[in-house]
């Protein structure tokens, strides 16, 4: 779908609503009736509408805010001629009245003593730049701006003696209404105005002179700001760089007085055999340089003599002793480095084999003897006309993971693409339909399982259908996976997932970000994200859930794992919903073995993460030894085979 470089895509209502509560906060509105330039005031407001997960740029927010206001100011002329119903066209008329109503306005005394005409009264609500004959096509019609706008003042029925000074040249004379001091006698004595500033007296060059050195200087302003910020961060991670350094430095101290206080305890006890002489290893690496295994950990180099400050003996026999003390406290210091370098102490390899053999244990034996559907019915709820890739991956994922078949709930005009991708996939165009929650609740009784969000749009209709599945689904426990637009649902509405032990959320780190300042109100701490991972968890109730990374870090609120299967650089769209489809099969079989009896002891939905975790990085690593920098997830579909057996056969 083509779209204009100035406007960009259509606005949806969400995003649009988050534009003008950005646009209408207070320091906003500050800048712009003030003397910064209004790009400057635009830019900020694309960056917080970033922030919030809207990609615009400036231009786009400015054009967008400038169609509002021509809305509204045609809603509120009709609500004068037709008695307040005219608002209809207007859908944001309610924010935008409270919006604009707090903008300041010229007072008729101020109009007639200063002589600004029009141009200066609509200066509130047209920014500078902006081009009058600019069109913004809505999904709902939008009639063009009227060359002109009638302006009705009404004044009280009262007369009141209003001084017009008239100024010619230099010279100004005052003149008074002849009945008013009659009716100045009858009403009650008011306070002197304060004397307003005439603006009219200055000439045009030097305010325009004045308007250039501010904005010149407003300009400069924010450049030396951001020049002091950036420099700020480059000292604060040399610092950081630093202070690690001295660690290192101080962890060498200790082992080496350890390890010097060995030979002496061992000379003076006569009776206890002495160690076997070994020969001294000497690395001429630094202890700071540490390289990474293909599991993720890093490994240390084996005892090193650059860290320690004492030389070392001629003596042979001493020289043993020495070395095999040295490497012994190295060993057993090996862990207080373990734990200062990696994520957490539950990234070792053994508890990674343990948890592989529960995954193989819960894979269900193929024979003979089973049915069509035995081994999972999976649904896809997800898919609209933007998006039609995110479910197909999903649902074929789950087919080709061991999954017997795989539903996708679409809209209609999304329906007939994704068959076009494959005869295997079952695809119902029923997600945008009136009755859609019936039409899907049908298909509940014979599904595994179910996977939100790929593919699925932030429409509200299409959440609010989403939003009533998922609670369908818990009523009749089956195990719900949620990603893409589906975590979005829950960032607004947490009490959705909350609680329900067989959900899994699989956000990456922006979607992580988002969910946690949602739930806690307050910034997430990047530097230690497993004490992150772990927090969020707890505040969901111990949901299963699974930040995406460079390591791949499940909770469910009591402990954190980490999935350290080697990967690559490589991170093509569609990763997440191979690893949403194949999750969604594997809580199937993990729930299921868990019934049997055949998992004590561990959550079956961290069993079923950390399989499809597992299984994903693994698709990843052989697509890219195949393909190298053209590596996408359609390449990694077709992986899924070798690199299960490769895991879990054998």
């Amino acid at each position: 779908m083509q779209a204009n470089t100035t406007r960009g895509f259509l606005w949806s209502d969400i995003e649009t609503r988050t534009l003008l509560n950005i646009w209408g906060e207070q320091d906003i509105q500050t800048a712009l009736d003030g003397n910064f330039r209004n790009s400057f005031v635009y830019r900020d407001v694309s960056r917080r509408l970033g922030a919030m997960g809207f990609e615009r740029t400036p231009e786009q927010c400015r054009v967008r805010i400038k169609s509002l206001k021509r809305q509204y100011l045609l809603a509120k002329e009709g609500n004068l001629r037709n008695n307040g119903q005219y608002h209809k066209i207007c859908k944001f008329y309610d924010i935008m009245e409270s919006i604009l109503s707090n903008r300041t306005a010229l007072d008729p005394q101020e109009l007639m003593d200063s002589g600004v005409g029009a141009e200066e009264a609509g200066d509130g609500l047209e920014e500078d730049g902006e081009d009058a004959q600019d069109r913004y096509s809505e999904s709902t019609g939008e009639c063009p701006y009227p060359a002109e706008t009638e302006v009705k003042l009404e004044y009280p029925a009262v007369p009141i003696p209003i001084p017009v000074k008239i100024t010619v040249g230099n010279n100004s004379t005052s003149a008074k209404p002849t009945n008013s001091s009659k009716v100045a006698g009858q009403l009650p004595a008011r306070p002197p105005k304060r004397p307003r500033k005439r603006r009219s007296n200055f000439p045009m060059e030097k305010l325009m002179e004045q308007f250039l050195e501010q904005s010149a200087q407003a300009e400069d302003n924010f450049y030396r700001m951001e020049e002091q910020r950036l420099q700020a961060e480059d000292h604060r991670r040399e610092a950081e760089h630093t202070r690690e350094l001295h660690m290192l430095q101080m962890l060498g101290q200790m082992f080496s007085g350890i390890s010097s206080g060995r030979p002496s305890s061992s000379s003076s006890a006569p009776s206890k055999p002495s160690p076997p002489a070994r020969p001294p290893v000497i690395s001429s690496t630094p202890p700071s340089q540490h390289t990474r295994g293909p599991s993720g950990h890093l490994k240390h180099p084996a005892c090193q003599t650059d860290c320690f400050s004492q030389p070392l003996s001629t003596d042979p026999q001493a020289l043993g002793i020495r070395s095999g003390s040295v490497c012994e406290e190295k060993i057993k210091g090996s862990a207080v480095f373990e734990r200062y370098y990696s994520l957490g102490s539950s990234s070792h390899q053994g508890m990674d084999d343990d948890i592989v053999s529960l995954v193989k244990s819960i894979i269900p034996p193929l024979t003979s003897k089973k049915h069509k559907g035995q081994d999972g019915r999976i649904g896809i709820i997800g898919g609209c006309k933007d998006y039609t890739g995110a479910p197909y991956f999903a649902a074929i994922s789950a087919l080709k993971v061991g999954g017997d078949l795989s539903h996708v709930f679409c809209t209609k005009d999304a329906a007939t693409v994704i068959k076009s991708y494959s005869p295997e996939l079952i695809v119902h165009p029923v997600l945008d339909s009136p009755n859609a929650v019936e039409e899907i609740e049908k298909w509940l009784p014979r599904l595994h399982g179910i996977v939100v969000g790929p593919g699925l749009g932030r429409e509200d209709f299409l959440l609010k259908t989403a939003k009533e599945v998922i609670e369908r689904s818990k009523a009749r426990d089956i195990p719900i996976v949620i990603d893409a637009d589906g975590l979005w649902l829950i960032t607004h509405q947490p009490s959705v997932i909350q609680g329900y032990q067989k959900g899994i959320l699989t956000p990456n780190f922006m979607e992580f970000t988002r969910l946690f300042e949602a739930l806690h109100h307050e910034p997430m701490n990047s530097s230690d994200h497993q004490r992150s991972v772990l927090q969020l968890s707890g505040a969901m109730g111990n949901l299963t859930l699974v930040l995406k990374g460079e390591q791949d870090l499940i909770s469910d609120g009591s402990k954190v794992y980490s999935c350290n299967v080697e990967g690559s650089g490589r991170r093509c769209g569609g990763q997440g919903d191979l690893l949403s489809g194949s999750m969604g099969v594997m809580a199937h079989w993990a729930h299921a073995a868990s019934t049997a009896g055949l998992i004590r002891g561990m959550n079956p939905s961290v069993v079923a993460a950390f399989g499809a975790c597992s299984l994903t990085r693994q698709c990843n690593n052989q697509a890219f030894q195949r393909h190298g920098r053209s590596t996408t997830t359609s390449d990694m579909i077709q992986e899924i085979g070798p690199a299960f057996r490769k895991l879990f056969d054998s």
